[in-house]
């Protein structure tokens, strides 16, 4: 056998396989390593092992509610050490957040420093922070040490740690959870204990009710900090019923009013989730671009509460059309998306109903109340017997005694002479001298009456499931005791309304109407100038650049504009930028691409028509009220492809079509002839061999068509018979003094 074969020479670790499946196996553990041990809350106490290993720490450390604060540095450097192997900065974070009361509906932490705020500013770092527990995550915690719970190894052994806590508090939904596993994700939004209580005793005394019924206990999710839920209740119910969907979270505001017809919003509650200094940029760079001209200014006059200052530009706006057009336009209105993906029992994640996360909850509280019940009474017995011997000690005081002076081995001797156990003899052998008294004898027999009675009620407890259920429905109505109204910040803090739908006023209405000067360069910068100036004045305008459309408006009115590319775009005119600079790149307020010049800019008129022109001479009649765009992206109307562009933009104000080709040929033919579209192509007006369209306009045939000739003389021809004829003919060379340039006026 050659050396190179030689069984020998092979390293037993090595195992050849193929990579698909080390890959796989892999990547599997890996994947439910973070789904079971990192990502999804345990449906049982609604925590993740992070969280759980901060309170098992901070437990250990005995930092009570009531107790003194520990630096955060200290509790996260133990809890890293004994039972988290990770970063030290991510246990921290995750330390921080259960004690931020304005993500967490019941903070579990209660922080002495800087723990970071609504503004989004990060905590101080965990050397500068302290921490001790809250009286809800000791509620959390109890019954602990009372064999509730099944505790398994720490990571390196040397510990051993809680696999679930009792939680006396229903911590899943009343605190909400998130997180983003492999392949699967989970977000649950916090709710009111109180009512959380409600459902859990009305599926205790009617466990088939259904997730319809419980809806009526838990209305809905209730966030820390506040705000109007305006999600309809059958939305709100089928959520709760398949364990996904979303809640429309709006803030909350008052309008103050300022005397004189003056008033101003104010902000006292904004949704969920949402940074308040994130929030004011928003609002401001809707200022800024003017995507809401109504709204004047913002300003963040916050202390210790929310109070945002949304000023009006005018007073003629109503309140309820700002705020509407803000919920469009900003974060004062978001949606949540509910994914209630817990891990049942701690191992099989799955996407839960509000029925079988109460569930989940209430058959834990049952596991933990046999668990207590069976440890309490394993502790009665040995109590008991202790007390036997103690009873038998005290019936036989002096013999007891001297057996106790003058034996060698006075323990066998007790056990032999009054038949007791080791565990009696020893309690027997050191009891103190003092217990003697004759009243400690009433005491221990009145003990033992006591225990006995407890006992017998323990065995009551554990043979019927009744009372079990009505022991844990009575454990119920005391943590709504606990943490109900009556709780500091116990109350329910986000209320619900209907989405009053506002009727749609235009924006326009609410502007102050004033003169303006729309002016817009050949690169595109346009400007609005206050008044009516002389349009023939001269203004000043970049180097390189000069005037191109000039026009008077109004504040209220809508401007369109049409691009190379075929789109139309719609501009306020009141959110024009100033007339004291250049004014700013139109490109910057719409998408006009670079590679797209301008064709037209105009005031919209509600009701007009508009002929619209490719360079390739296709074209249609479009509504001009068809062509209002709603997003800055604009809305295409003449489809162009190639090389070809949009060239002719005008109002139909006549009967008869006049184009005129790069070739010279005039045609004129009947409007009627076009067909009205909203978008495409067109129709073809005019044909050409070489080349393409010039230019096109409407006109009353009646009136005859007028142009300006080459010596700027204005001419009216109405014998125009040698150039009619049907739309799509090659048409006549154009009449003599026509424009060189091949353009109507």
């Amino acid at each position: 056998m050659s050396k190179e074969n030689d069984p020998s020479d092979i390293d037993p670790l090595e195992v050849a396989e193929p990579l698909r499946r080390a890959i796989g196996e892999r990547y599997l553990t890996y994947a439910l390593s973070t789904i079971m041990h990192r990502a999804l809350p345990d449906a049982r106490d609604g925590l993740k092992p992070v969280h759980r290993r901060i309170l098992y720490a901070m437990n250990r450390l005995r930092l009570s509610s009531t107790g003194g604060f520990l630096k955060s540095a200290k509790i996260s450097g133990d809890t890293m050490g004994d039972f988290h192997p990770h970063g030290d900065m991510a246990i921290y974070d995750a330390m921080a957040r259960l004690a931020q009361d304005f993500n967490v509906r019941y903070p579990l932490v209660d922080g002495q420093g800087n723990f970071g705020n609504i503004d989004g500013d990060n905590p101080a770092a965990s050397r500068y922070t302290e921490a001790r527990m809250t009286f809800v995550a000791e509620a959390m915690l109890e019954g602990l040490n009372e064999n509730a719970v099944d505790f398994r190894d720490n990571y390196d052994g040397r510990l051993t740690e809680p696999a679930v806590l009792p939680a006396t508090f229903p911590n899943l939904l009343a605190n909400g959870s998130s997180g983003i596993a492999v392949g699967m994700a989970t977000n649950i939004p916090p709710h009111n204990v109180a009512e959380l209580c409600d459902a859990c005793l009305h599926l205790i005394k009617t466990p088939d009710a259904r997730d319809e019924t419980l809806v009526n206990f838990v209305p809905g999710p209730d966030f820390p900090t506040g705000g109007i839920i305006v999600e309809p209740r059958e939305n709100i119910v089928q959520a709760y019923k398949t364990g996904r969907g979303s809640f429309r979270l709006r803030c909350k505001y008052e309008v103050e009013d300022l005397g004189r017809g003056m008033w101003q919003i104010v902000v006292t509650e904004i949704p969920y989730q949402v940074q308040k200094s994130k929030l004011i940029e928003k609002l401001a760079e809707v200022i800024q671009l003017k995507k809401v001209p109504i709204l004047g200014d913002v300003r963040d006059e916050s202390a210790d509460d929310v109070r945002i200052v949304l000023e009006p530009k005018s007073k003629n706006v109503v309140p309820e059309v700002l705020m509407n057009t803000l919920y469009r336009n900003s974060d004062l209105e978001v949606r949540f998306s509910m994914n209630m993906n817990v891990l049942i029992d701690g191992l099989t994640p799955k996407v839960c109903s509000l029925k079988e996360v109460l569930r989940a909850f209430l058959d834990h509280r049952r596991d933990v109340l046999l668990r207590r019940s069976k440890h309490r009474m394993d502790k009665i017995d040995h109590r008991l017997e202790v007390l036997a011997g103690y009873i038998i000690a005290f019936l036989n005081l002096d013999r007891v005694i001297e057996i106790i002076r003058y034996e060698d081995h006075p323990r066998d001797v007790l056990m032999q002479e009054f038949e007791l156990s080791e565990v009696q003899a020893e309690a027997i052998l050191n009891m103190r001298l003092r217990s003697l008294r004759k009243l400690e004898e009433l005491e221990l027999k009145k003990e033992h009456a006591e225990l006995t009675e407890e006992h017998k009620g323990l065995e009551e407890l554990l043979a019927s499931e009744e009372l079990q259920w009505t022991r844990i429905a009575e454990q119920m109505r005391e943590t709504k005791k606990k943490f109900g109204k009556d709780f500091e910040g116990g109350a329910r803090r986000s209320q619900f309304a209907e989405a009053a739908e506002v009727e749609d006023v235009p924006i326009e209405a609410m502007i102050e109407r004033e003169p303006i000067t729309v002016v817009c360069s050949q690169m595109g910068w346009i400007r609005a100038m206050s008044g009516h100036i002389d349009l023939g004045r001269e203004l000043k305008f970049k180097d390189g650049d000069g005037p191109r459309f000039a026009f008077h408006a109004e504040t209220t009115d809508r401007l369109l504009l049409l691009g190379e590319n075929g789109r139309f775009y719609t501009l306020g005119a009141s959110s024009l930028p100033g007339g004291r600079g250049m004014g700013e790149p139109v490109r910057l307020m719409v998408d006009l691409p670079n590679e797209s010049d301008i064709v037209d800019l105009f005031i919209h008129a509600p009701g007009r028509k508009l002929l619209v022109a490719s360079s390739a001479g296709d074209g249609f009649v479009v509504p001009e009220n068809d062509v209002i765009a709603q997003t800055r992206s604009g809305k295409q109307v003449l489809n162009v492809r190639g090389e070809v562009r949009a060239l002719v933009c005008h109002p139909v104000v006549g009967d008869h079509v006049a184009t005129v080709g790069e070739n010279r040929k005039v045609l004129v033919f009947a409007v009627d002839e076009l067909p009205e579209m909203g978008r495409g192509k067109g129709v073809r007006l005019q044909k050409y061999k070489d080349g393409g369209l010039s230019d096109a306009r409407t006109f009353n045939l009646a009136d005859g068509l007028v142009w300006n000739d080459p010596a700027g003389r204005t001419r009216t021809v109405t014998e125009l018979d040698e150039w009619r004829g049907k739309r799509a003919s090659a048409g006549r060379m154009a009449p003599r003094g026509f424009p060189h340039d091949n353009k109507f006026n």
